[in-house]
C-alpha cells in the first residue's frame, strides 16, 4: 500500500518562505495540490519519477520549486514570496508515471492527509 505523509505546513507572513515535505513509501511520480476553503482542489506542481521533468501552475511559477530526493523517497515544495492567496491545505499525490494530463486530481491514485499553510497579510 502506498503511503504519503506531508509535513512542513504552518503560519507565516506574506513574503516569507516555507518548505513542505512528502515522504513516500514508493518511488512514484508525485505532485502537490492545494485546496482553499470553499474552492476546488487545484494543481500546484508535479515531478516525474526521475525528477528530470517538473510542472507548475502559472500562479506559483517563479515562486515555488518542486524537487525530490530519490534515496529518501521524499518530495519537497520550496515556497518563496508567499502570498495570502497561497493559504490552503496542501496535499501530496502520487501515481506510477506522469503521462498525459498531470493537472487533474482524478489522474492521481494516492493522496496524503494534507498540511495547512496559512499566509497572513
Amino acid at each position: 500500500q502506498v503511503q504519503l505523509v506531508e509535513s512542513g505546513g504552518g503560519l507565516v507572513q506574506a513574503g516569507d518562505s516555507l518548505r513542505l515535505s512528502c515522504a513516500a513509501s514508493v518511488r512514484y511520480a508525485m505532485a502537490w495540490f492545494r485546496q482553499a476553503p470553499g474552492k476546488d482542489r487545484e494543481f500546484v506542481s508535479a515531478i516525474t519519477r526521475s525528477g528530470g521533468t517538473t510542472y507548475y501552475a502559472d500562479s506559483v511559477k517563479g515562486r515555488f520549486t518542486i524537487s525530490r530526493d530519490s534515496v529518501k523517497n521524499t518530495m519537497y515544495l520550496q515556497m518563496n514570496s508567499l502570498k495570502p492567496e497561497d493559504t490552503a491545505v496542501y496535499y501530496c499525490a502520487a501515481r506510477a508515471y506522469l503521462s498525459g494530463d498531470v493537472y487533474s486530481t482524478g489522474r492521481y491514485n494516492y493522496w496524503g492527509q494534507g498540511t495547512q499553510v496559512t499566509v497572513s497579510s
